[in-house]
């Protein structure tokens, strides 16, 4: 952990306290190899750790550090009240990857921008195009499946229903006020319905509800990502962390991931290839989520690091810094 270096027998039964020959060490170097624990980077070479064995290490054996009065200071982020939300966020994220000298980064709700007109244009039988500008006339375009059986006509209707009624709003709160309505009409279809069937004048049949999911857009800051770079030893680890900038540049998938995080409280770890998304660049990804003043969790700030690196040292850096955000948030809200 300390020097990234596969370690042998002979050093382990130096440094550990009980009396163990290097053969006694070496046989239980094997035994753990084939467990699946550790591995020999080459045929002569001690044994480090595979992300597994890191697994087991972090979550059975590992006990967590605590930070430092002057580490949470140092951490902080300095405020005048005027910053923006995404101020706020970079000035908390360089402070976690200055103080844990790694690449730090953050995902953060995007502000949602009013739509000035929406367009529906079918585009094959499974896609629909879907133009949206908004109030700054920029143009975005998203691609969505197309329902069976759906008539050209009926794009066209629905977009110039939506724009007749947008006046300035965002597709979130059109959305929830077309729920609303619905709510209401299926209320009041619910009521008619069942004085017909008291009456006798229609049969009761089964009802199904369709709900729809909501996307919330998100946006990612990187900071720091010279950190990654300050313990290449060999042109090997280049190549690692070469694979690792071209994962970052996957910002699509690397927010899906981070979004997991944001349905529980904790930091959580992923570890090289236990996610796809790091599974060249041997790298850990350490996350934690943090809240808004409503309480609800929003986003996630964390560290990339090696797999080797000190884990009990960096997990109180994130949720600190997770805390420090949420605390922010709340005050800023307020």
């Amino acid at each position: 952990m300390e020097t990234g270096g596969p370690i042998g027998s002979k050093n382990l039964a130096d440094m550990v306290d009980e009396k163990l020959s290097p053969a006694s060490i070496r046989s239980a170097m094997a035994e753990l190899e084939a467990m699946g624990l550790l591995y020999a980077p080459h045929v002569s070479a001690g044994r480090l750790p595979t992300d597994n064995g890191l697994r087991l290490f972090i979550d059975g054996m590992m006990q967590s550090g605590d930070l430092s009065p002057e580490e949470r200071t140092a951490m902080t982020p300095h405020l005048n009240g005027d910053e923006s939300m995404e101020d706020m966020l970079k000035q908390a994220v360089q402070g976690l990857s200055g103080l844990s000298a790694c690449a730090g980064l953050v995902v953060a709700p995007l502000a949602e921008r009013a739509v000035k007109h929406i367009e529906f244009v079918a585009i094959s039988e499974e896609q629909i195009l879907v133009i949206l500008v908004d109030d700054t006339n920029q143009v975005e375009n998203r691609l969505i499946p197309r329902p069976p059986g759906l008539a050209p006509q009926k794009l066209i209707e629905a977009g110039n229903y939506l724009n007749h009624r947008l006046r300035g709003r965002t597709l979130g709160e059109l959305r929830r006020d077309s729920e609303a309505e619905s709510a209401k009409l299926e209320g009041a279809l619910g009521q008619m319905t069942a004085d017909l069937i008291k009456r006798g004048l229609i049969r009761d049949t089964a009802k199904t509800a369709m709900s729809n999911s909501d996307m919330v857009a998100k946006s990612l800051i990187v900071h720091g990502r010279d950190h990654l770079l300050d313990d290449v030893a060999a042109m090997e680890d280049l190549e690692r962390v070469r694979h690792l900038f071209a994962d970052l540049d996957r910002q699509k998938e690397l927010v899906s991931l981070l979004s997991e995080a944001e349905t529980g409280n904790g930091v959580k770890i992923f570890i090289g290839a236990q996610t796809p998304l790091f599974s060249l660049s041997g790298s850990s990804l350490i996350i934690g989520p943090y809240q808004d003043d409503s309480r609800s969790l929003v986003g996630v700030v964390g560290v990339i690091a090696p797999t080797r690196t000190d884990y009990a040292r960096l997990i109180p850096m994130v949720d600190h810094t997770a805390k420090l955000v949420s605390d922010i948030l709340s005050r800023h809200g307020s």
